[in-house]
């Protein structure tokens, strides 16, 4: 739960985010090269070398490949890391790339809403889809046969977390890959790698990048002919990131350490105001002692995350409270630096009541930023 000096090569996790990725220093040259735009390279002769066409690699995918890489998996050199235009595109390779008719799948029943529309297409193509909540790791009783494990912890939007570590041993023994959508707790707050996972999967557009102008995602891995499978997939289906989003990417990862621990720490506080107003029910916040996922949570994340879910009496009380909000925009996505919420409800995919609220904490100042949620709450009153 800090971002003290580790074990691995004795950096903390600040100084790691602020260098991640960075090339080889050059005499005039910038710190972090601007971005690459180039559909195609100078490839005379013989194809050799790292560049040849704009869909398979790029120079500013490589750096950021390379920064993400650092964080998600220090040290270890094994560890490939690769791009794509958004999460979704990153949840998909993986998917995809891994499974082929007759086999079988174990997804989240309570994890990210577009989850059921890949049900549906993975049933499509003939491969069984088995669905377990994440808490109380649930997810091993449907485990038998499967072919890959799809873990989301903490889950999104109701924050249950589940011991990746177990479920992973548990998968590995029964001949299973493991992926582990790490987006919420960012690799700053959890690195499903050194718990076990084969995969860390997750949508840069959040908290990793934190000013919500970016999409993005990335899939990072150890096991080589698995990754090579999954980049085969970003070929074929082409869903490549910008050199210009990529750029910004990697810029932004610089602050990741500065923002993560102000947010965190927010969301804490937050929390704590929320567990005394009388309206709110179904409180989730890892952070909290008294959260059933605590101790699960303290175990395997160095972070708790940057969001936090509640629940408000009714739809309307809640889209009164929304709309009451001053530094809180009612707005989707989450883990930048300006405070979001939502009635996640509104979207139809999350088995959530209709007052449940799904607010993200930003960079804001911590009293300003609870002053102004109490504040709505009172409003919000009939």
């Amino acid at each position: 739960m800090s971002d003290s000096a580790t074990d691995d090569g004795g950096t903390g996790d600040g100084t790691r985010a602020v260098r991640a990725g960075l090339p080889e220093p050059v005499k005039y040259e910038p710190t972090l090269p601007g971005p690459v735009f180039a559909a195609h390279f100078h490839l005379p002769g013989e194809v050799t070398g790292p560049y040849a066409y704009g869909r398979d690699d790029n120079p500013t995918w490589t750096l950021l490949e390379r920064a993400i890489g650092e964080l998600e998996a220090p040290g270890q050199d094994a560890v490939e890391t690769l791009v794509f235009a958004s999460g979704m595109a990153a949840v998909s390779a993986v998917l995809f790339s891994q499974l082929r008719a007759g086999d079988a799948v174990v997804l989240p029943s309570d994890g990210y809403q577009v989850l059921p529309m890949v049900r549906a297409q993975l049933e499509a193509y003939g491969i069984e889809v088995r669905t377990a909540p994440t808490g109380d790791d649930a997810q091993l009783e449907v485990l038998d046969g499967a072919k890959l494990l799809w873990i989301e912890s903490p889950s999104n939007p109701g924050l249950d977390v589940c011991d990746i570590r177990r479920l992973a041993e548990a998968a590995h023994a029964r001949g299973a890959l493991v992926a582990v959508d790490n987006t919420l707790a960012t690799p700053l707050g959890q690195r499903p790698l050194e718990l076990g996972a084969d995969f860390s999967v997750a949508s840069g557009t959040k908290q990793l990048t934190g000013h919500g102008d970016i999409l993005l995602g990335y899939v990072a891995g150890r096991d080589a002919e698995a990754m090579a499978a999954v980049r085969r997939w970003r070929k074929i289906v082409g869903a490549i990131a910008g050199p210009m989003e990529a750029w910004l990417a990697h810029r932004s990862i610089a602050t990741l350490q500065l923002r993560a621990d102000r947010q965190n720490a927010t969301a804490l506080v937050l929390a704590q105001a929320l567990r005394e107003r009388p309206e709110v029910t179904g409180l989730r916040y890892p952070g909290l002692p008294d959260d059933p996922s605590y101790k699960t949570a303290s175990r395997q994340m160095r972070r708790y995350g940057c969001v936090v879910s509640f629940t408000l009496p009714t739809r309307a009380r809640a889209e009164r409270f929304l709309q009451a909000l001053r530094l809180v925009d009612d707005a989707t996505s989450f883990g930048g630096v300006r405070s979001t919420a939502e009635r996640r409800r509104r979207w139809g995919g999350d088995p959530v009541p209709e007052g449940f609220i799904r607010l993200s904490v930003g960079a804001e100042d911590a009293d300003d930023l609870v002053a102004d949620v109490l504040r709505a709450l009172d409003a919000s009153v009939d």
